[in-house]
């Protein structure tokens, strides 16, 4: 306690004010730092990287599959009605249900996106070359990586810029 009566905390330390380097990610198996980028066994500096940007990865193989099989064969099989003459024969119902069967494709397409959504892929240039350097399904943890790597290479090109309030000492009145 004060002799004024007021109780105050320690005075904070800015961050990246400490002994080590300035960690801004720390999940298993991804840690950025302001200095590297570490993902499983693969690590960078940040300083060489440039050109960061976010992509989705490719469609699921096996979804992908289907809407391929089965666009052949529903394509196969109006093909072949066209030619024997047997679109002239069909009644208004079979109609509707040819029309509702080539929507198969287009239902099997917008299933394999909701199951098995693309990875969201997180990209730089190193060294003069396109690099994936983070995947992943979870947009949640995609984005705090991607904040936390650009926020570590806008502090690498500030030369160790701070957050100015975090360093701040905020004016407070004597009681």
């Amino acid at each position: 306690m004060n002799p004024d009566g007021a109780t105050t905390r320690p005075p904070r330390t800015p961050r990246g004010a400490g002994t080590g380097p300035t960690l801004l990610y720390a999940r298993p198996g991804i840690i950025v730092t302001v200095d590297r980028f570490t993902v499983g066994r693969s690590s960078w500096r940040v300083a060489e990287l440039t050109h960061l940007h976010s992509t989705r990865g490719p469609h699921d193989r096996a979804a992908t599959r289907a809407v391929l099989v089965s666009t052949v064969v529903i394509g196969g099989v109006g093909l072949l009605l066209g030619f024997t003459g047997g679109l002239q024969r069909l009644t208004a119902g079979a109609y509707l249900l040819l029309g509702a069967v080539f929507l198969v494709p287009v239902l099997l397409a917008a299933a394999g996106d909701r199951w098995r959504p693309p990875a969201y892929e997180l990209w730089g240039r190193r060294a003069g070359s396109d690099e994936l350097l983070f995947s992943s399904d979870d947009e949640h943890q995609f984005g705090q990586v991607s904040r936390a790597l650009r926020r570590a290479r806008e502090m690498n090109s500030y030369g160790g810029w701070e957050d100015p309030l975090a360093a701040a000492d905020p004016w407070r009145p004597r009681r």
